[in-house]
Formats: C-alpha cells, structure tokens, sequence
C-alpha cells in the first residue's frame, strides 16, 4: 500500500514525486478531487487546501462525473452566442446595407426594430466592420445616377437632391432618427383625418403610373400647404426644418418649380376626376345633404402680362384683368361640393353647366328630388335656364335684374293675386318664358312689400319650375349668402390669389385646396367649439403654426408626436392619445403609408 500526498504543484509518496505544471488547470482541479473524495480531510478542507469554495468544489465534481476530466477546463464566461447578433439578424442587416449601401447605421437600427429585431446602432456598427461592408466604392461608379429635385433648404439658398424611392425613405428615417423639433407640429393633427378621409389613395390615383410615389408626396406638401395658408414663395421658404416636410413624407421642402413640373403633367381631366372622387367619398360621410345648392364666381384681379378681356366690378372703376374660380356649395352644410374654373373671357353661361355637371356625378340626385340651386342675378340667364331645364336634374333660382320694364310688369299684377304671408310681406307666382324661347316656359316667384300701394316693392325670382313660394323665398335664398361667407373664412387656403394662367396647373393647386378644406373641416367637427367657429388663417395660426413639439421613434413602429402648450388639452386628448388603438376602434387602417407604414400617436405636455 502507498501513501500519497497530495497538494497544488505534486503528487508525492515515499517513492517519488510527480509534479504538476502551473498552467495545468485540470490536473490541480483532478488533483483536488481525489484528495476530497479519497482523503481524510473531507471535501471543505480539500477546497480550501485547492483556493476553491466548496460550492466550486462540488460544481467541478458534478462534471466530472457527467463529462470526464475534459470538463474540468475552465470556459468563457457569459452567453455562449450572441443574444442581439444572431445568424439572421446579422443576414438582414448585411442584406438592408446592400439594398441601400448610403443608409446610416441609426436608419439600419431603425428598420430592424420596425421589423420586430430590436437591434441598437452599435450592434449594427459590429456587424458592418466585421464584414467589411464601411468603404463605400459604388460611390464612384459612373452610371450611378437617379433623379433629383430642386429644393428649399433656407430662406436664400436652393439645394438639388436625389429624389429616387431609396434615396427619400432614406432621408426620411435618418430625420426620425435624429428627431425634429419645431412650431409646425401642429400640422400632425391632420394625419388621422388623412386616413379617415382616404387622401393618400386619392393622390396616388391622381399622380398616374409615371412615378406615383414621388408625386403623390409632392402632391400632400400641396395639400398641406394650403392648410397653412402658404400663398408666396417665401412662405414657402420658411417651411423647412420645422417638421413639415417629413409629414409629406418628403426629406426636403419642394421648390416652386419642382411643382410647377408636377402640375404641369397633368391634365384637368384629372383633376376634375379627383375631385368628383372626393366629393362621393365626402358625401358617403355626411359631408353634403345635397337637397341646397349655391354657386358663385369667385374673383380676383390679376397681374398677367397676357392680352384678355377686361373687368370691372361698378360703374366708373378703372377694368382689370381676372382670374376667376366657379364654386358650388352646399348650403346646408357649408362645404364646398366642386370647383371649376377659367379665364377673364369665360361667363358664367359656360362655366355653370360644366360646374353643375361635376355636382350630378358627385351627389347623385333622384330625378324626383330635383335638388335647388341657389344664384345671383347674374346666373338670370336665357341659355342657362334653357340647359338646366333641359338637361339637369336641379332646379335654378336666381333673381332676375331690377329693370324698369320688369317693375311695370309687376306692378300690373293684380293685387288680389297676392297672398299675404305676414305683416308687409306677399308672394304670387306667374309663368314666364324668354321673348325669343316661347316654348320654354319657367316659373316666375313674385314678393311684395309694404302694406300700401304708395309702399310696394317688387321683387322677382326666376326658377326652373314652380316651387313653394314661402320657402323658396324666405327660406331657401337667404342661404345663397352662405357662399360668400365661405368665401370669406376659407379663401386663403389658396382660392384669394390669381395665380398662373396656365389653368392645369390651377386646376390642380384649387383642386388640392379642396382636400386641405376636407381634412380641416372633419379636425374642426372633431374639435368643436371654439375650434369649429375659427376661419382659415386664425385656425392655421393657432393650432398648425402656433404649437411647439417635437418628433420621435417610440417602440421600433410608432411615431411619438409631443406638443407643448397646447390650447385646449382637454378637448386635443381624447382624440388623439392612443390614437392607434382609437382608429382600430373605427375600423381604420393606423398605419401611416407615406410613412412607410409607421403608426402615429400623440403626448401632450
């Protein structure tokens, strides 16, 4: 029998000694275990004797047993794999750097985690200098070109930027991903509306096949535009670097010729299209009651060096050049159904109709309903009553002009054929055709006031057919004022001034205005008072330039909009907080698709 002792550096006996080497980690450790498991000491001492606790002690016996003496060698410590880095993140992050080689690192972060891979910046920095992918040689490759815009990055300078599909989602991300701070904040508040309404299917429809992506976000800048009330270049100027123009999904403030280039390649047949779309989806809303209509030429002086007829509003005024804008409303709600317009030589007898047609496709009325169209004296017109008699399925009232010939017919009316309606006021109707247009006959609505012969005066209106004189009269017409008063809250959303005389390119900034009006009215019902007694530019100036705020990414999808001093909170948080799960509530899609499908949703502090 041998007796062996057993320390760290040997085995020794009578006999000999076998030394163990100072690196030999699963000698010592074997060595520990023998004097532990064999010795008198027992597995504490043995520890100890070995620097070893004894809850080490028995952690290196349960391997041994398990595994054999090979796993008594020490390992690293920590997680074994990488617990961001894994095999496929690595593969999508090496795959988003080929697709688009100019993207930062934060953009590439920001991708994954809207993937659901959350990922930081520095785990995507490993990756890239592992495999070598930072110099950036495609760079130089003569054929490497996309196209580009004219932009407005300050007040005095213009900057060309790429404007390819990459290039923009690019530039749009890394905004995000440095965040935005600035006053126009306020102009997010229009987004739910946006979905609500359907504006991004509309603009992409009207933008066409060419590069509808690109066209349809100039195209919101537009829109949004017109919300503000922009009506000049440098207004246009000061918009950049404040949040708007990631809200048009652009990276960049378009230039007034980057438009002019996109209006121009479209039609007013497109336009028009646009709008008879919008005005059926505001209908299918209750946006129109469509049983009042009022129609009126807007007009506004212009400054064309082009030779065209001349104007003037009364008697002795120097005439002007026009331009001029044929809108038509619906009186009981307010909103504007279409508009049409044209240059200093059209009248009104050649605007009406096509105004008037564009009001059929859009609200669509019954043949029985005959809906009625509230004009000025100056719609009193023989070849317009003879195509809405004709050819419409409204009614026209208009007053007919206070000539004399007209008064000493009225005034040979008999005076038994007047049914007083109240104290000084009565009404009679008679037919009526145009001198030259017998066959034609319409409907002439006569009130009378005063109480004595000495105190009478006439007044007559001319409709299509008969209709209940009380309420056509007293009723219905006094709403024709309505228009003007739209006129007045709502004409500097881009309708006050003339413009180009190149009238698609009108057609289609008027147009735009009109989607800017729809999203502003259906913010403004959400709101309620005081909001929704605000004209244009007191609510532009209050609530879409008048809010400091800020932009961010929260949890990898969602677009955190913060607002400072809002007016009004009470009345801004319960349509807007949680306003992800508010618009599933309605059946809406939340996800923004010009955002590249991020969800939005809004704090107020």
């Amino acid at each position: 029998m041998y007796l062996i002792e057993i320390n760290e550096k040997q085995f020794k006996s009578p006999s000999g000694a076998l030394p163990i080497a100072e690196e030999d980690e699963i000698a010592r450790k074997m060595a520990m275990l023998i004097e532990g498991e064999l010795g008198e000491n027992g597995p504490a001492r043995a520890a100890a004797k070995f620097g070893f606790s004894r809850q080490r002690y028995f952690q290196l016996r349960s391997l041994f047993l398990e595994e054999g003496a090979i796993a008594l060698l020490s390992r690293k410590r920590g997680p074994k794999s990488p617990y961001r880095r894994k095999q496929e993140v690595v593969c999508q992050v090496i795959r988003h750097r080929f697709l688009d080689p100019d993207a930062s690192t934060e953009v590439i972060a920001q991708k994954m985690r809207q993937c659901g891979r959350p990922i930081s910046k520095r785990s995507v920095d490993r990756v890239i200098a592992a495999f070598g992918l930072q110099k950036k040689l495609y760079q130089f490759h003569p054929l490497r070109r996309g196209p580009s815009l004219d932009t407005y990055r300050t007040l005095q300078k213009n900057k060309r930027e790429k404007a390819d599909s990459l290039s923009v989602e690019r530039g749009i991300r890394q905004l995000l991903a440095d965040k935005i701070s600035g006053n126009l904040i306020g102009l997010w508040l229009l987004v739910p509306e946006h979905l609500r309404l359907g504006t991004w299917p509309l603009l992409r429809q009207w933008a066409g096949d060419s590069q509808p992506d690109l066209d349809s976000r100039l195209a919101l800048q537009l829109v949004h535009e017109a919300a503000l009330g922009v009506s000049s270049t440098r207004a246009s100027r000061c918009l950049s670097q404040k949040g708007f123009e990631i809200l048009n999904g652009l990276p960049f403030v378009a230039s007034d010729q980057a438009v002019h280039d996109l209006l121009d390649a479209h039609t007013i047949q497109q336009a028009q299209h646009l709008q008879i779309v919008l005005g059926c989806l505001r209908r299918a809303r209750g946006h129109f009651r469509g049983r009042l209509l009022a129609i009126d030429p807007h007009r506004m002086h212009s400054s064309s060096k082009r030779q065209m007829p001349r104007h003037c509003d009364h008697p002795g005024e120097k005439p002007r050049k026009l331009s001029q804008l044929f809108f038509c409303l619906d009186a009981d709600t307010f909103q504007p159904v279409c508009l049409t317009l044209g240059s200093s030589a059209v009248k009104v007898s050649q605007a009406t109709p096509e105004l008037l047609q564009m009001a059929q496709l859009i609200l669509n009325p019954a043949s029985s309903d005959r809906p009625l169209v509230l004009s000025d004296n100056e719609h009193s017109i023989q070849s317009l009553f003879q195509w809405t008699l004709r050819h419409s399925p409204f009614d026209l009232l208009a007053p007919m002009s206070n000539t004399k010939p007209l008064q000493k017919s009225l005034r040979e009316i008999p005076p038994d054929r007047f049914m007083p309606r109240w104290a000084g006021w009565a009404t009679t109707h008679r037919d009526f055709s145009f001198g030259n247009s017998p066959g034609d006959v319409y409907c002439q609505l006569v009130q009378r006031a005063g109480e004595t012969s000495q105190e009478f005066h006439f007044k007559a209106f001319l409709t299509t057919r008969f209709r209940d004189e009380v309420e056509s009269l007293a009723l219905d017409f006094p709403k024709r004022w309505h228009i003007e008063e739209f006129f007045n809250a709502y004409q500097q959303m881009g309708w006050k001034r003339a413009g180009t005389l190149n009238l698609h390119i009108r057609y289609a900034q008027a147009t735009m205005a009109l989607l800017a009006q729809a999203a502003c009215h259906q913010l403004r019902a959400r709101l309620n008072h005081p909001f929704a007694t605000w004209d244009a530019p007191h609510f532009a100036s209050a609530i879409f330039r008048g809010m400091d705020g800020d932009l961010r990414v929260q949890n990898g999808d969602t677009i955190l909009v913060t607002i400072y001093n809002a007016p009004q909170t009470e009345k801004l948080r319960p349509h807007f907080e949680n306003l992800p799960s508010l618009l599933q509530s309605e059946g809406i899609d939340p996800h923004i698709p010009w955002l590249y499908n991020y969800k939005l949703d809004f704090r107020f502090k």
